[in-house]
């Protein structure tokens, strides 16, 4: 895994379908709220444990993970405390208080945990029927299990061994997906440019803290990204944090890379010709992205190393064991040649792909993926 992603050259074609969130949870055979809500255990413990199942290359891009001087600035910021409001056979609602100036407060927004999917967070109270205000009964959220300050980045490597590669995660300043991050841009423009400058303080120095402790690589993940940064507000906002980014851990020897669903091309083409990373996913085909692999490896792939890209829906989820098949002989096709190249699929797997599609990706990349 390291070797592809750093653009060189392993004995065959890693294989590591994102199967980040419910694929790993499912295997649990426990209700999703166990996982996201309780920690019970933690994503990141299901991922490991998904990875080993199925004996793929692991790919666990980061964990939760809080440094010396974030711990301490915390210890002077208001405590929040999950609790639930509101219960059903089949959701659980969330919401947050802490004692804030000497007085206790709520949070005008809600988190909803499922049975059996992953949970919907921020959402407006009035959206789900829950009433405004302090709520008059609710019970606390304790996860079950902790891993303070860096803990869960050490069990993690413990966990994984040689089964696979665990990374630490930052992102990158810019809009958000909502709407009115959009129209603030372009009413106070100097306002938002002023705090992605902040932003991009607090990040360097968080990575600067972070390559200390010697991770396998750095994961930069800004789902959807470009979506709402399109190249014009993306070199404004995002690209001088990708620049010392990707610069701090090139010099401290620790790979990076780019989790960036949705249409990508034109951060692939920044990424490879003006900042320093090693490696970026998941590439993914229309209509939810724009990547064509082939391209994308005659094009950048002598600067960057490829992730992707079979499509989740159409070739993971709903296809026949062949058209995975296929779809993979066809990924190793376009961008294996020399190395540089980790096959995997666009973003997210859904909870109900085949067990046999993943063992058809997993056993054409041993085999037809050999070097």
């Amino acid at each position: 895994m390291l070797l592809a992603m750093t653009n060189r050259q392993p004995d065959g074609v890693p294989v590591a379908p994102d199967t980040s969130n419910m694929i790993p949870c499912r295997l649990t055979g426990k209700p999703f709220w166990d996982i996201y809500l309780y920690q019970d255990p933690p994503l990141w413990q299901a991922y490991i444990h998904c990875a080993k199942h199925f004996g793929f290359d692991g790919w666990l891009p980061g964990v939760p993970l809080q440094l010396d001087y974030e711990i301490e600035a915390a210890k002077n910021a208001p405590r929040w405390q999950e609790a639930i409001v509101r219960r059903t056979p089949d959701r659980i609602y969330t919401r947050s208080h802490a004692v804030v100036n000497g007085k206790e407060q709520w949070t005008n927004h809600c988190n909803i945990y499922y049975i059996d999917n992953p949970p919907t967070r921020g959402l407006p109270l009035a959206k789900v029927g829950l009433p405004e205000g302090p709520p008059t009964e609710w019970q606390d959220a304790h996860p079950r299990t902790s891993f303070p300050g860096v803990t869960a980045l050490r069990k993690a490597e413990e966990m994984m061994g040689d089964a696979g590669v665990v990374g630490a995660g930052i992102h990158l300043p810019g809009l958000s997906l909502q709407p009115e991050s959009v129209y603030e841009f372009y009413d106070d423009r100097d306002k938002v440019i002023a705090r992605c400058e902040q932003q991009r303080q607090w990040i360097c120095r968080r990575t600067r803290e972070m390559v200390k402790l010697k991770p396998q690589f750095i994961l930069i993940g800004i789902s959807g990204h470009m979506i709402n940064n399109p190249e014009p507000i993306f070199r404004v906002l995002s690209l001088p944090t990708l620049k010392d980014v990707t610069r701090i851990c090139k010099e401290a020897g620790v790979p990076t890379q780019i989790h960036c669903c949705g249409p990508e091309y034109s951060l692939v083409k920044i990424s490879a010709e003006e900042s320093d990373l090693d490696n970026i996913n998941p590439l993914e085909v229309p209509p939810m992205g724009d990547c064509d692999l082939a391209r994308l490896k005659k094009g950048f792939g002598k600067k960057l190393s490829l992730m992707g890209n079979l499509h989740t829906t159409n070739v993971m989820l709903k296809g026949t064991p062949q058209d995975v098949i296929d779809a993979s002989k066809k990924a190793i096709d376009d961008a294996a040649a020399g190395g540089g190249f980790i096959l995997s699929t666009g973003d997210q797997c859904g909870r109900d792909t085949p067990d046999a599609n993943i063992h058809a990706m997993i056993e054409t990349a041993r085999t037809y993926g050999k070097y």
